[in-house]
């Protein structure tokens, strides 16, 4: 498992700094199976912007912040197969997927 990018200390906070500099112009990122990849238009102060074929989204800094958390407390899997129902539960049923991509990108998740 890489280490997360968006560090500090000894723990693992979600850095928004790094996150607007990392994805500010935007970016491709794989998909966590791979093969695919995940077109991230751009970042405000509120969220990461995202664009599909078929779809746009805002993955909300606050439900990421918050799956950071739980991920440090051990609530939320480091592991991307069970990531997304952890997520789903515990903090947003939105884009959840999505955001373990992103999260794979970071550095959060392992590949399982």
């Amino acid at each position: 498992m890489q280490t997360p990018e968006v560090q500090g200390g000894d723990s693992v906070p979600l850095d928004w700094v790094q996150v607007k500099r990392r994805y500010g112009d935007g970016a491709e990122i794989p998909t966590v199976a791979g093969g695919k990849t995940v077109h991230i238009v751009g970042v405000d102060d509120q969220q990461i912007l995202v664009r599909a074929r078929l779809w746009e989204a805002g993955l909300r800094r606050e439900h990421l912040e918050r799956a950071v958390e739980l991920m440090e407390e051990g609530l939320i899997s480091r592991d991307s197969r069970f990531f997304v129902d952890d997520y789903k539960v515990l903090v947003a049923d939105e884009r959840a997927t999505t955001v373990a991509h992103v999260f794979m990108d970071l550095g959060f998740l392992s590949p399982g």
